[in-house]
């Protein structure tokens, strides 16, 4: 049989809709994240949340960028295929779900020291940005599953 015609979007590789989808997302939870965790709350003392803010500030625009290609792609029909934005995409969730699973365990810690080093207010946004941080980092992985995905089906 043969798969000659290997042109075809998948369902979420760069540049189909799937993508602009998982890109939207993407770019709601990291602005979530990021809400929760700057507006009123004092998170400099911690280096895991400077490091989930930082990341979460990475992947807002980059999001957005790609969703803007995404919708090109989608209206030209012409799917975009530059492996290096793609190994960008792996990279992201990786260090996404890095800064997701740092400030989670920064939190729990926080915690478990019955809130002498944390309030209640601030531990409850932490925990509610450390959330959609997981989200985010969710469908971050889901494109980067389908974006490993097409370029391994392209050798």
């Amino acid at each position: 049989m043969d798969n000659g015609d290997r042109s075809g979007a998948g369902a979420g590789a760069v540049g189909s809709a799937g993508s602009l989808g998982l890109r939207v997302g993407q770019a709601v939870f990291s602005s979530a994240s990021l809400l929760f965790m700057s507006v009123g709350v004092e998170f400099f003392s911690y280096t895991a949340l400077c490091f989930l803010v930082t990341i979460m500030s990475l992947v807002i625009p980059w999001s957005c960028t790609l969703a803007m290609i995404d919708v090109y792609s989608v209206l030209v029909g012409c799917p975009l295929r530059v492996p290096g934005v793609m190994v960008i995409v792996v990279a992201l969730s990786i260090v996404s779900f890095a800064a997701a699973c740092s400030s989670a365990a920064v939190i729990d810690l926080l915690l478990q020291f019955h809130g002498s080093h944390c309030s209640p207010r601030f531990c409850g946004r932490y925990q509610l940005s450390a959330m959609m941080a997981f989200l985010s980092w969710f469908l971050m992985a889901a494109s980067a599953i389908f974006n490993l995905w097409f370029i391994a089906s392209r050798w």
